[in-house]
């Protein structure tokens, strides 16, 4: 992808992966520009959400982005804090995160998953003015979606190396299974 066609992705928006009652819905901070620019979530090469998620147990094997559909077989599914596609996080404004947090809880509201994952513990606190939120379970809940705030799996992220990643997010899973149902 040449930078010009990433570019050309700023602004964009990129479609949930969503639907009604799952176990788990993942939730980035906003797209990336490659993500925008495929269509598919979590896309950039270094980014360690799809290791991740096979490496806790979440998916029988490593799925690439463009199979991003095939996370609703599985009860999971993906949507983002802010909609609108960056090349950082650190474009977005205070005041977007909490207006994204507030369609989320919304969004939550509606599609009544068992957990809402946020994969960004400061996309968490801003979006819903938790200062103190620390990764992991969370006391806030949305109806009856409890939350859980993630590491975020971006590569720039070099203080969680992929297996204590997958330790949280084992966590997690533990957690969204702890009902008796099979994985």
């Amino acid at each position: 992808m040449t930078p010009a066609e990433l570019e050309a992705a700023r602004d964009r928006l990129v479609p949930d992966v969503a639907a009604d009652g799952l176990r788990v819905l993942f939730c980035g901070i906003n797209p990336g520009l490659m993500t925008a620019a495929t269509g598919h979530h979590f896309a950039r090469p270094g980014n360690r959400f799809w290791p991740v998620l096979h490496a806790s147990g979440f998916t029988p094997r490593r799925l690439q982005p463009s199979e991003q559909q095939e996370l609703l077989g599985y009860g999971l599914g993906i949507t983002n804090v802010v909609a609108r596609a960056s090349a950082r996080a650190d474009e977005l404004s205070d005041e977007e995160y909490r207006e994204g947090g507030r369609i989320l809880a919304e969004k939550v509201a509606r599609l009544r998953p068992r957990w809402l994952a946020v994969a960004g513990v400061t996309a968490y606190r801003v979006a819903f003015g938790d200062k103190r939120a620390k990764i992991g379970p969370q006391e806030r809940t949305i109806g009856t979606t409890r939350i859980w705030a993630l590491p975020n799996p971006s590569g720039l992220n070099a203080h969680w190396t992929l297996a204590t990643m997958a330790e949280e997010f084992g966590r997690l899973r533990t957690a969204a299974y702890a009902d008796g149902d099979d994985a």
